[in-house]
């Protein structure tokens, strides 16, 4: 058998799998649901190794051994022979949000279950795993264990805030599972120390593992289902005059009609696109943690292929094959679909942002676009006009082109329309000083207003063919509009508008272009080939040479590589399942089939043509269905009490870990992209301030040297798919097996977050050797001058003065001193506690009452003279005999 030990992050409880490993296909796990303490866990696991010694008393031969160490699990598979379980063996710590961590998976483990003596070996079986495998988990995968990654920040906070009158029914289905020995005398009922804890279902749409954890979902407890998204996520700090503010991407990509570029195009019969993939940044104070009483603020947009059914034949090896309609659609049946989705998901309105070409000499892109306003005007008739779908085409390729237009102006001005109309979320009223100092974009800004704080409702859905380049560049434009109304709304700027060449916009504009580079690998094969920069018209001549050689690249991936990723992502999300008899993945011809179910079955259902949204979605417009209190979403909640002192609650414990010897370095992230450090120029004298416009050769990037240890130093945050671990990270993972998976990933942590830090010193060292001696000019912004005016002289004189004035002299110097020269001296009144406020003597200050009591109460106890107890005293004292030993 295979015992697998799991713990909380503390490693207070624990919770035991018994995996049956003589079942040569079926999964056979055993989940007791018991809550273990430390103690009883060695106590378990001392017995099941005592017990399956070969002979009794013998400790050669131990009956027990770790096979591994990991942080989770991925989920089980099985192919041709038995189940393989998936384990996360390695992680990196990627970005926080209210003290929640997202971690990146670095490694994972494969483990077969069935003894050997019972496997049925099967020919296919090593090929099958050689594909399961080419989905390079280690490449853009997170998970977090307290904070669910597939919804937004919005849907997360709005669900905490749900009324607790409409939770209680479901509060008596999830007891608490551990004996509570003060359960009869209602403590956790009573005096207002029970907290309700809220778990609520991932959104399948984007959880990668679902078909993975399907074998085992009904089976174990739901602590041991981790769910991971695929995509990006970034995180980067602004520091506003010392204030941190943390600015986090994150991409969550679509598992639903998911593949490469040329295989996946348009959308599948469920309504389901291809590279379909939602962009949330989220922008929060970060010196203060809680969600509850700190100040967060998210923006949410998408991206993805055009809805309709159409392909690109490849097999004729042209840079850009002609796009093909594949079914006519007169009722827009595929895209009702998609975007009823978007409308339970997200509210209205919906705006659909069209990039592609509308005048071309040979018609190509233009088919997309003529067909996309056919659908969207025919559903557009059965909508209330308050909440139609916003259509807007703006060809960006003939306006790059164009002398006279600048593009990012015209898309600024797209941005600022969008933001008004979709509003964002924000968990904090509206500032006073937005009423004492009004400002007009702010007012007419949209959204929906609640007592705690703005909703985001609606969502701005841009597309051009690949959804790669230019859908990024419009992407960041958006976003950038949308950050300056966040910043504004958490009162760090007195206008919501953001100056490009500013810290604050490179730094985001940086964040934008891994995120862009990132998803561009995962559907296009190579990194971007447009940027922001190209788009300003500021990028260096070397950058030409690098975009022929990502499209080249391009090419070469879609031409040659993508069918292998396209099996390989088949086989990964449970879309082709390996059978005995039937085809095998290598021999179809076509994933077609697959994808689209309505080719395999015919529907019973048939949706109407003109109410083509799901029942309740209109009710409760513009808010978003998922997001409302009603009977729907209830069933999609588990609410189970915790006593508010519990380990499972404290975000504290959780984050600063009290109990273990951690560094600075992993607890504060002090490698994270830092405004200060790597952006703002490091001449003493400049305004320090984020929001600053700088010249272009006022960059921090000039103190780190070349430019390649510039990037050198941004490496670890990038997440490019597919890159080589750096080689501290492979000294770690060849270390021995006998260490635990915790003491790899800190010194792996350890060795990555100094690399960046190493190399900015390194950088600096040069330039302060040279600039030791500076200027009086330089160092403090004025000339001083050799001797100073009489005037001066006068102030420091009678500075001086007064000075002498509050000391208390002795009698010498009183009589040495004339009486004249003090005469025209003010008698300055102390302020502060102390009677006597100076350097010679200090008088204690007065003790009020209380605190004198409290002092005699603790010496007597000292000597053995106790007080009587009182009430409140014996409910801390059962809380943490509870917490403590329960």
């Amino acid at each position: 058998r295979y015992f697998l030990v799991g713990s909380n992050p503390a490693e207070t409880k624990y919770r035991v799998l018994k995996i049956d490993r003589t079942e040569p296909k079926d999964l056979v796990i055993i989940d007791d649901k018991h809550v273990y303490t430390q103690q009883e866990v060695r106590e378990l696991l001392g017995r099941l190794d005592l017990g399956n010694r070969t002979k009794i008393g013998q400790k050669g031969s131990s009956g027990l051994s770790r096979a591994v160490s990991a942080f989770g699990v991925v989920g089980f598979v099985r192919f041709l022979e038995g189940y393989y379980i998936v384990l996360i063996t390695k992680r990196r710590k990627m970005a926080d949000i209210g003290g929640h961590a997202i971690y990146k998976i670095e490694d994972t483990n494969m483990i077969y279950i069935p003894n050997d003596s019972v496997r049925v070996t099967h020919p296919d079986e090593a090929r099958y795993l050689r594909i399961f495998q080419n989905v390079d988990l280690s490449s853009n995968f997170y998970f977090s264990y307290s904070y669910d990654l597939s919804h937004s920040l919005q849907y997360n906070l709005t669900v905490l805030r749900m009324p607790l009158e409409t939770l209680k029914p479901e509060t008596t289905q999830t007891r608490q599972e551990s004996f509570d020995i003060f359960e009869d005398e209602g403590l956790s009922t009573q005096g207002g120390s029970g907290v309700f804890g809220i778990c609520s279902k991932p959104y399948e749409k984007y959880v990668w593992n679902g078909k993975l954890l399907e074998a085992a979902k009904n089976t174990v407890h739901r602590d041991w289902l981790l769910h991971i998204i695929h995509g990006f996520c970034g995180q980067s700090k602004l520091l506003i005059y010392g204030r941190p503010i943390y600015v986090t991407l994150i991409a969550r990509r679509s598992s639903k009609f998911a593949g490469t570029r040329f295989l996946k195009r348009g959308a599948n019969c469920e309504g389901d696109v291809a590279n379909e993939v939602e962009t949330e940044q989220i922008l929060y104070d970060a010196s203060v943690m809680s969600f509850s009483a700190g100040s967060y603020s998210s923006y949410v947009q998408v991206r993805g292929s055009v809805p309709l059914y159409w392909s690109q034949d490849i097999s004729t090896m042209m840079p850009k094959p002609p796009i093909t309609l594949d079914q006519a659609d007169p009722f827009a049946h595929v895209a009702a679909l998609h975007f009823d989705q978007m409308l339970q998901r997200f509210g209205s309105p919906i705006i659909i942002l069209n990039l592609v070409k509308e005048r071309e000499k040979r018609k190509h892109e233009r088919i997309l676009s003529e067909e996309l306003v056919a659908a969207v005007m025919y559903l557009n008739q059965f909508l209330p006009p308050e909440h139609a779908i916003i259509y807007i085409p703006w060809d960006m390729a003939k306006y790059t082109k164009s002398k006279l237009c600048n593009v990012l102006d015209r898309l600024n001005v797209i941005a600022e329309s969008v933001v008004k109309k979709t509003g964002f979320f924000v968990n904090r009223p509206d500032s006073y000083c937005s009423i004492l100092r009004p400002d007009e974009k702010w007012n007419e800004l949209g959204g929906y207003v609640v007592s705690t704080g703005r909703l985001q409702t609606g969502v701005l859905r841009t597309n051009c063919v690949d959804c790669l380049d230019r859908t990024n560049t419009a992407q960041f434009m958006v976003g950038k509009c949308a950050l300056a109304y966040q910043l504004y709304s958490l009162g760090l700027i007195d206008k919501p508008n953001l100056q490009f060449d500013t810290d604050a916009v490179r730094l985001f504009e940086e964040l934008y272009e891994d995120h862009g580079d990132t998803l561009s690998l995962q559907y296009g094969g190579s990194q971007l080939v447009h940027r922001v920069k190209t788009y300003r018209k500021i990028a260096p001549w070397t950058q030409h040479s690098k975009d022929i050689m990502q499209t080249l690249s391009r090419y070469y991936s879609n031409a040659f590589s993508d069918a292998d990723r396209q099996d390989s992502i088949n086989l990964f999300l449970g879309v082709f399942k390996p059978t005995e008899g039937k085809p095998h993945l290598w021999e179809l011809p076509t994933d077609f089939y697959l994808h689209h179910k309505n080719t395999l079955s015919l529907s019973q259902m048939r949706r109407s043509y003109t109410y083509w949204w799901t029942a309740g979605v209109l009710k409760h417009l513009p808010l978003p269905f998922d997001e409302v209190t009603c009977a729907e979403n209830r069933h999609k909640l588990t609410v189970k009490k915790f006593h508010k002192y519990e380990e499972e609650i404290d975000i504290h414990n959780e984050f600063f870990r009290p109990y273990e010897l951690s560094s600075f370095d992993e607890t504060f992230c002090l490698a994270m992209t830092n405004s200060t450090r790597d952006f703002m120029p490091k001449n003493v004298g400049i305004d320090p301030s984020p929001f600053t416009v700088r010249k272009p050769d006022e960059t921090g990037k000039s103190v780190l040297g070349n430019k390649s240890n510039r990037e050198e130093a941004v490496l670890q945050r990038k997440t490019a798919a597919s890159a080589p671990p750096p080689p501290s990270e492979e000294a770690v993972s060849s270390s021995s097996e006998d260490d635990s998976g915790t003491d790899k990933e800190d010194e792996g942590a350890v060795s990555q977050r100094s690399t960046p830090v190493k190399v900015a010193d390194t950088g600096d060292n040069a330039k302060m050797t040279e600039n030791v001696v500076q200027s009086t000019k330089d160092v403090y912004g004025v000339n001083l001058s050799d001797v100073p005016s009489e005037d001066d002289l006068a102030i420091y004189t009678r500075f001086v003065q007064l000075g002498q004035s509050q000391h208390k002299q002795d009698k010498s110097s009183q009589q040495f001193c004339s009486k004249h020269h003090l005469d025209k001296v003010i008698n300055l009144i102390p302020i502060s506690s102390f009677s006597q406020d100076n350097i010679y003597e200090v008088q204690p200050p007065r003790v009020d009452r209380k605190s004198t009591e409290i002092f005699h109460a603790h010496i007597q106890a000292g000597r053995g003279n106790m007080q009587p107890l009182g009430k409140d005293d014996f409910l801390m004292y059962r809380e943490y005999i509870r917490n403590r030993y329960l």
